[in-house]
């Protein structure tokens, strides 16, 4: 059962990995793309996180840690995707300072995270 859920766990994580890819994430150059494609696309690459869900969350770094299982490297990644979209300004700041409480209540710095903290996008 656990060799389960860890190749769940990293499938979730590839699927993130590949959306980010077609959204041009690690281009130097970052684009913002409307929140509806990032919709679309992981209704595409079937991905289990749904989005309107996970942003009605109280806690979404929560509910996606301890209901959806994301491995830290996934909740990274898709914070990064949400924060290159056209999600409200607020939310993506509410969503990364969750992210950070819960990286950093773990005695971990995610460098990527804190370069989002003073970018504006």
């Amino acid at each position: 059962m656990e060799d389960y859920i860890l190749r769940e766990i990293d499938r979730i994580g590839e699927m993130l990995m590949k959306i980010a890819r077609k959204m041009g994430l690690f281009l130097d150059d970052v684009p913002d793309y409307p929140l509806t494609e990032v919709k679309e696309e992981f209704e595409k690459e079937g991905c289990p996180v749904s989005l309107d869900v996970l942003l009605e969350q109280k806690y979404p770094v929560k509910y996606l840690v301890e209901d959806i299982k994301l491995s830290d490297q996934s909740l990274e990644l898709l914070i990064e995707l949400f924060f290159h979209s056209s999600l409200e300004e607020s939310r993506k700041q509410a969503l990364l300072a969750d992210a950070l409480t819960y990286f950093d209540g773990k005695g971990y710095y995610s460098f990527k995270l804190h370069a989002l903290e003073g970018e504006k996008s």
